[in-house]
C-alpha cells in the first residue's frame, strides 16, 4: 500500500483543511450577505411599487371625480345637452388638463351633442363600453386603442398606436332621469407618465428596474414591447415581493377609484443579478482569498515537513486552534532552522491577515445595513413628500382644490345628518392681474404666499383654508355661532389683509363672498354657487369689503 510522506501529507493536510475553512467561512458570508442584500433590494422595490401605485391611484380617482362633479353641474340637470355653457366647462377643464384627448357629452341613445373642439359631434359612440356603462354608473376603463378618433386626431412620433383611458359618468336631469353620459379620454401615456415618474424620479432608485402596469388578469399593460405578456412572478415567494425569471418583483394593487371595475396592479422588478451583485461580488472575493490563503498554507507545509516533524506538529496544533477559534494559539517566529521560523511568521501573518479579513466582513456588514437604513429613511422621506404633493398647494403652502373639494364634500354630509350648517368663505384679491402685470409673476407669487399666510393668522384653528384657484382662496367654517360669526371672522380677514404691507406692491385688498350652507342642499355646488354670487356682489360693490347672503 502507498504511503505517502510527511511532505506530501502536510500539504495536501494543511492545504485541503485552510480552503475547505475558508471557503466555508466564505460561502457563509456570502450566503448573509446575498439574502440581506436580498431583503433590501425587494423593500426598496416594495416602498417604490407603493409610492407609484398611491400615485396613480390618486391621480385616477382624481380625474374620475372631476367628469363626475362636471357631470353633476347646474347647466347639464337643466335637460339642454346643448347648452354652449357646457361646451366653455368641457373647454376649461381640457385647458388645464393636458392629459385629455377628448370630452364630450351625449343623449342617453349615444348621439355626441357637443365636444371640445366638435370631434365626434354628431356621430353615435352607442356600442362603445364607455357610454353603456356610463349610462347606468362612473367608469373608468382598461386602455385600448383610438377607435373613432384615430383619424382625427395627431400619432405619437414613435409610430405607436394612441391610446386611451376612458372615464365616463351618467348625467341626470332635474327629476333624476339619466339624460346622457359625460366621457373623456385621456392620454395612456399621461398614465405611464405618473408611474416612470414614481418609479425613476429618485436619486437613490435602484439601477437597471423596470416599471410594469398590469391588469386584472396579469397582463402587461406597460410598456409597450411587453404588452400582452403575462406576469409569472411565483418562485421564492416573501410578502411584498418575489423572486422568479430571474427577476427581484415587486407587486401593489392601485387603489382605484370607486364605483368602477378597473382593476390594476403596479410592479417594480430589478434583474435578480443586478440586485445581488454588491452580495455576490464579495462572496467571489472570498472564496479567492480563501484559495489564496489555502496555496500558502500548503506550500509553507511541504518545505517544512523536510526538516522537522516536530515543529510541524506544533505548529499544526496551533493551526488547529485558529481553525476552532480557540484562544491561546502560538507560533514558533525564531527557531534555529531558518525554514521553520520563515513557517511560524508566514502562519501568523496569514492567521491575523484572516483576523482582518473577518473585521472588514463585518465592516462591510454594518455598511450594508446603514445603506439600507439610509434607502429606507430616503424612501419614507419621499413618501411623505408625494403625500404632501398630493394634499397641498406648492406655492402658498395651504391645502389644494382637490383637498379642498374632498373636505367640503364631508361639511356637507355631515350637515345634512345633523342639521348644524357651516359656511364659507371665497376670497379674492382685487385688481391681481393688474399686479403681474406692473410689478412680474415673481411678486405676484409673494403677493399670494403673504395673502395665504395673513389668511391662516386670522381664522381659527378648526377653519380650513385652501387655494381655491389663481389668486382665489377658500375658508371652510365649521362653526358658526357668536362671538365668532363668519360675518366677524371674513371682516378681520378683510382687515388684515387691507392693513398689511406688501413688499414690492405696498397695499392689497380683497374681496369676501360669504355662504351659508343649507341642510336642505342636495349637494355642496350650491353653497359653492351661493357663495361665489356674494365675492360678485362684493366686486360690484366697489371691492375690498365682505358680502353675504342674507340668513
Amino acid at each position: 500500500m502507498f504511503k505517502a510522506s510527511l511532505r506530501s501529507h502536510l500539504t495536501l493536510w494543511f492545504g485541503g483543511l485552510s480552503l475547505l475553512t475558508l471557503l466555508s467561512v466564505g460561502f457563509y458570508f456570502g450566503h448573509i450577505a446575498t439574502e440581506q442584500m436580498k431583503q433590501a433590494s425587494g423593500n426598496a422595490l416594495l416602498n417604490t411599487a407603493r409610492a407609484a401605485a398611491t400615485l396613480l391611484g390618486e391621480q385616477l380617482r382624481e380625474r374620475q371625480l372631476e367628469v363626475y362633479l362636471l357631470s353633476r353641474a347646474p347647466h347639464l340637470e337643466r335637460g339642454d345637452l346643448d347648452n354652449p355653457n357646457i361646451l366653455k366647462s368641457m373647454q376649461l377643464r381640457t385647458q388645464a388638463r393636458t392629459e385629455y384627448a377628448w370630452m364630450g357629452v351625449t343623449d342617453a341613445e349615444g348621439q355626441v351633442h357637443q365636444a371640445v373642439n366638435n370631434l365626434l359631434v354628431g356621430q353615435s359612440v352607442q356600442k362603445r363600453p364607455w357610454f353603456q356603462v356610463g349610462l347606468r354608473r362612473q367608469y373608468t376603463g382598461d386602455p385600448h386603442e383610438a377607435v373613432l378618433l384615430a383619424k382625427l386626431l395627431p400619432g405619437l412620433p414613435n409610430g405607436e398606436p394612441l391610446r386611451f383611458i376612458d372615464f365616463a359618468a351618467p348625467i341626470h336631469n332635474a327629476e333624476g332621469k339619466v339624460i346622457g353620459v359625460l366621457g373623456a379620454h385621456a392620454h395612456w401615456s399621461w398614465v405611464t407618465r405618473i408611474v416612470e415618474s414614481a418609479a425613476f424620479s429618485h436619486k437613490n432608485s435602484a439601477p437597471d428596474i423596470q416599471a410594469l402596469i398590469v391588469d386584472h388578469d396579469g397582463k402587461v399593460l406597460y410598456p409597450e414591447a411587453l404588452m400582452g405578456q403575462q406576469m409569472a412572478v411565483n418562485d421564492s415567494v416573501t410578502p411584498g415581493w418575489t423572486t422568479g425569471n430571474g427577476y427581484l418583483t415587486s407587486m401593489v394593487s392601485v387603489p382605484t377609484p370607486s364605483g368602477t371595475a378597473l382593476s390594476w396592479s403596479i410592479a417594480i422588478r430589478q434583474p435578480l443579478e443586478t440586485a445581488l451583485q454588491p452580495a455576490r461580488l464579495l462572496q467571489y472575493e472570498l472564496l479567492l482569498l480563501g484559495v489564496f490563503a489555502a496555496v500558502v498554507f500548503g506550500l509553507v507545509a511541504y518545505y517544512l515537513a523536510l526538516y522537522l516533524s516536530r515543529p510541524i506538529e506544533q505548529l499544526a496544533r496551533s493551526a488547529k486552534q485558529v481553525q476552532n477559534n480557540q484562544p491561546g494559539a502560538r507560533f514558533q517566529l525564531q527557531h534555529p532552522v531558518l525554514e521553520i521560523a520563515q513557517l511560524g511568521q508566514s502562519i501568523d501573518a496569514m492567521t491575523q491577515s484572516l483576523l482582518r479579513k473577518e473585521r472588514e466582513l463585518q465592516e462591510a456588514n454594518a455598511s450594508l445595513e446603514a445603506t439600507v437604513a439610509q434607502r429606507t429613511a430616503a424612501l419614507t422621506q419621499a413618501n411623505a413628500e408625494l403625500l404632501s404633493l398630493a394634499t397641498h398647494d406648492g406655492l402658498t403652502g395651504v391645502y389644494n382644490r382637490r383637498r379642498f373639494d374632498e373636505k367640503i364634500a364631508e361639511y356637507s354630509l355631515l350637515s345634512r345628518r345633523t342639521g348644524r350648517p357651516f359656511a364659507l368663505l371665497l376670497i379674492d384679491a382685487d385688481h391681481f392681474k393688474r399686479i403681474n402685470d406692473t410689478h412680474g409673476h415673481a411678486v405676484g407669487d409673494d403677493v399670494l404666499q403673504q395673502l395665504a399666510q395673513l389668511i391662516q393668522r386670522n381664522v381659527r384653528t378648526t377653519d380650513f383654508v385652501a387655494r381655491y384657484g389663481g389668486e382665489e382662496f377658500a375658508v371652510l367654517l365649521p362653526e358658526v355661532a357668536h362671538p365668532d360669526t363668519p360675518e366677524v371672522v371674513a371682516e378681520k380677514i378683510r382687515a388684515a389683509v387691507a392693513q398689511a404691507h406688501f413688499q414690492g406692491v405696498g397695499q392689497v385688498t380683497v374681496s369676501i363672498g360669504l355662504g351659508l350652507a343649507d341642510p336642505a342642499d342636495n349637494n355642496h355646488t350650491a353653497l359653492i354657487k351661493r357663495s361665489d354670487q356674494q365675492l360678485y356682489q362684493a366686486k360690484a360693490a366697489g371691492r375690498n369689503q365682505v358680502a353675504c347672503h342674507a340668513h
